[in-house]
């Protein structure tokens, strides 16, 4: 990122920046980077980069466990990862106890990733620019950063929409009823 001196910037200042791709450019419906500086624009493309993350493993559980398949074992004491409903449903039939375990599960990541942030960081950059391929390939950070944007965002308007349409119709895959292909759900 390209560092930016003064404690506020204008939105032109980000038009360059990864993501911002024809035909929308930077954009900022919300005004969220209104009067921002990069600290803060830095802090919220983080954000979004993680969140994009999370949402495509969403959608890869989504449809693994809509395929009907499930973990062996126990979620909790007594429920079997098979009673598991898939999707949105799973809320109905996961004890207190599984859920509790899922949370305490997902703040130990959070935790633990914070404490060894930066490691990971430099292990990772390191790995950049160690990769076999990258003699053969050039290795172009932007090109990978951008991608893993853009993928994150289609992510979370993909399960967003899974999740919209399952609660109005059970029908999360609405598009393959379309095209005549459709698939039992819960």
């Amino acid at each position: 990122f390209v560092s930016q001196t003064g404690s506020s910037s204008s939105l032109k200042d980000f038009e360059n920046e990864i993501g911002a791709q024809p035909p929308l450019g930077f954009f900022d419906p919300l005004g969220l980077l209104d009067d921002a500086d990069q600290e803060r624009f830095d802090r919220l493309r983080y954000v979004e980069v993680k969140h994009g993350r999370i949402c495509m493993l969403a959608i890869v559980g989504h449809i693994v466990t809509a395929a009907g398949i499930r973990c062996g074992g126990d979620i909790a004491v007594g429920v079997p990862f098979t009673d598991m409903k898939a999707g949105l449903g799973f809320f109905d039939t996961i004890s207190g106890a599984g859920l509790a375990q899922i949370i305490a599960f997902i703040g130990a990541l959070e935790l633990g990733f914070g404490l060894r942030q930066a490691e990971i960081e430099e292990a990772c950059e390191r790995y950049q620019e160690n990769f076999p391929i990258s003699s053969v390939v050039p290795f172009d950070i932007d090109r990978v950063s951008g991608i893993e944007l853009n993928n994150g965002r289609a992510a979370q308007m993909g399960i967003l929409a899974l999740m919209v349409h399952e609660k109005l119709d059970n029908n999360p895959y609405i598009i393959n009823d379309l095209l005549g292909s459709p698939v039992p759900f819960n």
